[in-house]
């Protein structure tokens, strides 16, 4: 059965910093590619970053991230652990959302059910 589950969220002043986690099972997991996801309210879910699939023990992925998260945000993965993680920095109130983790490969995707992020005063 696969399972994703983020954790992390929660509401933090502008200008703070953020660590969420996506733990993964069910799945190969450093076979998949990894993208964090975000989605405020009345718009639609927008890619925020991606680390790729990995081989060997010294492929840490390619990133990808939307050009207003670069930066200040770092997606990073642990296959050891089948966890990827995304550091928020300098977070602003624009960055308010639900952000889910997706998994992907050729042929499968999956998602989890989102953590919410507060940047407010």
């Amino acid at each position: 059965q696969v399972r994703i589950v983020e954790s992390g969220g929660g509401l933090v002043q502008p200008g703070g910093s953020l660590r969420l986690s996506c733990a993964s099972s069910g799945f190969l997991f450093s076979a998949y590619a990894m993208s964090w996801y975000r989605q405020a309210p009345g718009k639609e879910r927008d890619l925020v970053a991606r680390i790729s699939r990995t081989g060997g023990s010294t492929d840490y992925g390619s990133t990808d991230y939307a050009d207003s998260v670069k930066g200040r945000f770092t997606i990073s993965r642990d296959n050891a652990k089948n966890t990827v993680y995304l550091q928020m920095n300098s977070l602003k109130p624009e960055d308010t959302a639900v952000y889910y983790c997706n998994a992907k490969n050729w042929a499968y995707e999956y998602w989890g059910q989102g953590t919410q992020v507060t940047v407010s005063s």
